[in-house]
């Protein structure tokens, strides 16, 4: 299938950007577009969280045009382009073949993912966990707090979690039988927005990346955590970008990696 009316990476790139503005991204973040050309067009588009291997090895099956990711492939500075390289084998790799990849992550995390975790669990009355901007109009920032549906135990509540997000785990810190009536999220790694959770006097805190120091202090603060996994929660980015490009690009074919944890617990 032959798409019809290609569109050029700058305009997918504008789309990308008023969704998600750079402005947004923390100033040690590496978002944009990270390799190709701004001209190429574009017919087909492949969505992942990583640039991994097996991520750019199928971007290339597909004869993808334009990679998109959460996290950027390129993060440190790099000195050297080299096979040998991991990273660097990724980045000859879709060089060579002309895909370019463009990788929207702290920007999205504060303009995209943190509502959209919100929603997905139906959080009502939601506002900004923690503000990184501020202006005139609006505040905004990573992570959400607010109320849960209804009260329930926090054994309800990591059910609820689990159905939400669609989970087969979730690590919980704290006396499951306790009742719980407010929540905030923050996808991703956690452990940043704990004093903000705290200080919002939220029951509990749904994230990822809580260690066993990090989760036993929280408890002792008063905080419950529900450790839902970095992939667990930002995970809905894929199929976010998904819907959203389909709507602005309704030509282009979209390609999505398939939702598979990086790792298993045996």
């Amino acid at each position: 299938m032959e798409v019809k009316k290609p569109v050029k990476c700058y305009e997918v790139i504008e789309k990308l950007e008023e969704l998600s503005p750079i402005m947004y991204a923390e100033n040690w973040d590496n978002v944009g577009l990270l390799i190709g050309r701004i001209e190429k067009e574009v017919r087909k588009i492949y969505i992942a969280l990583d640039a991994t291997d097996e991520v750019v090895a199928e971007a290339i099956n597909t004869q993808a045009d334009f990679l998109l990711t959460h996290h950027p492939l390129i993060f440190s500075p790099l000195k050297k382009l080299q096979s040998g390289d991991f990273i660097g084998r990724r980045v000859l790799r879709l060089a060579r073949h002309d895909i370019a990849y463009y990788a929207m992550h702290t920007n999205f995390d504060i303009m995209g993912m943190a509502d959209a975790a919100a929603d997905e669990m139906g959080l009502r009355k939601a506002e900004v966990l923690d503000i990184t901007y501020e202006d005139e109009i609006a505040k905004e920032g990573f992570g959400r707090y607010g109320m849960l549906p209804s009260i329930m135990t926090l054994r309800e509540c990591a059910e609820y979690i689990k159905r939400c997000f669609h989970l087969d785990k979730v690590k919980v810190f704290g006396n499951l039988e306790a009742t719980v009536e407010t929540a905030a999220i923050s996808p991703g790694s956690g452990k940043m927005v704990l004093k903000n959770a705290i200080s919002a006097e939220v029951d509990v805190l749904i994230t990822g990346d809580i260690d066993h120091h990090a989760g036993i202090d929280a408890n002792a603060q008063g905080l419950f955590v529900i450790d839902a996994g970095h992939y667990g929660l930002e995970k809905i980015f894929i199929p976010y970008m998904k819907e959203f490009l389909q709507r602005e690009f309704k030509d282009a074919m979209i390609f999505t990696h398939p939702m598979q944890s990086p790792f298993e617990i045996v």
